[in-house]
């Protein structure tokens, strides 16, 4: 995760923001504008979501390090929105931005090859290599066990610049009807997997002790979380949950190590819908998001002061 902390670092910031773009999300404006000149379709959706993630994308690249597009918005507009999904990472990396897909992809085999090489690595074509996607972390769920993630550690093996972050303790309400089971001995089936995301990354901890395998540890569920920073010292932790969904400053704040590090926040609907819970036109919706981002920065730097420390 160096490249992500350097950022974060950078920015003092440890912040990412969830690009998952619907029609109800985006100002009329632009809505008009694509519909005009591709119709109604499904192609006029997907040029409507690349001009809004384009402008958020300007409006928050110099003060959040990443962004997170969530890959279930693109698929729904077929062919069209998968398009946009690669356009969307992109161009976020050309504005200096960290890309996490949010796939939480999970198979095993060539299957998982396939993935992995999709989205984090490359493919050949008749003896030219190629570049899929290219995100530079992508989300995936570990809980078909090691066949599902060995096919990823070969990629990150080749490449220090790439993670993915395993599903662990997840933010969604119904998480605790299999994740909180216990397991013979006490332990918790969360625990478990954190502690597999401990050896699956043990071979590729960088300068700042955390490894390239993270987890995805909910904002709603802060006791766990705070466990989990304890138990699992060289994971970087991908935390959902804040905002819309009920998590505060002080609720993720145990996801961070003594230097304010080990970290990254997201935050979708908030930012991408700030203009309308602002209520201030649809032509001002990227400085409205740009103004919840800097909101969402200060709040976090309050409940962690060590992030304003970084260095």
């Amino acid at each position: 995760m160096k490249k992500l902390m350097q950022q974060i670092i950078k920015l003092k910031n440890p912040t990412v923001v969830g690009l998952d773009p619907t029609l109800d999300y985006i100002p009329q404006h632009i809505k008009q504008a694509a519909f005009a000149e591709h119709g109604r379709t499904l192609k006029g959706a997907a040029a409507a979501y690349l001009e809004f993630n384009k402008r958020i994308i300007d409006a928050v690249c110099d003060i959040v390090p990443a962004v997170k597009p969530q890959c279930a918005y693109y698929e729904a507009l077929g062919w069209q929105g998968v398009k946009c999904l690669a356009k969307t990472i992109s161009y976020a990396q050309k504005r200096g931005m960290y890309v996490i897909t949010d796939g939480k992809r999970n198979d095993i085999g060539s299957t998982m090859q396939a993935y992995a090489a999709a989205h984090l690595g490359q493919i050949d074509v008749d003896g030219e290599t190629c570049t899929p996607f290219g995100a530079d972390a992508l989300t995936v769920n570990g809980y078909l066990g090691s066949d599902g993630i060995k096919p990823l550690l070969e990629i990150l093996s080749q490449d220090p610049d790439k993670g993915i972050f395993v599903l662990c303790k997840t933010s969604n309400p119904s998480s605790d009807e299999l994740q909180d089971q216990l397991l013979e001995g006490g332990e918790s089936v969360y625990g478990l997997m954190g502690d597999m995301c401990e050896r699956w990354g043990e071979d590729t901890r960088g300068e700042y002790g955390y490894s390239q395998v993270g987890a995805v540890v909910g904002a709603t569920w802060p006791a766990q979380l705070a466990e989990l920073r304890q138990r699992l010292p060289h994971t970087f932790f991908l935390v959902p949950g804040y905002g819309a969904q009920g998590g505060g400053a002080k609720d993720v704040a145990g996801a961070f190590d003594q230097n304010g590090l080990g970290a990254v926040v997201n935050s979708s609907r908030a930012i991408l819908t700030a203009w309308k819970k602002q209520g201030v036109p649809g032509e001002q919706f990227a400085q409205a998001a740009r103004a919840e981002a800097l909101r969402m920065r200060e709040d976090l730097r309050s409940a962690i002061p060590a992030l304003a420390e970084q260095a």
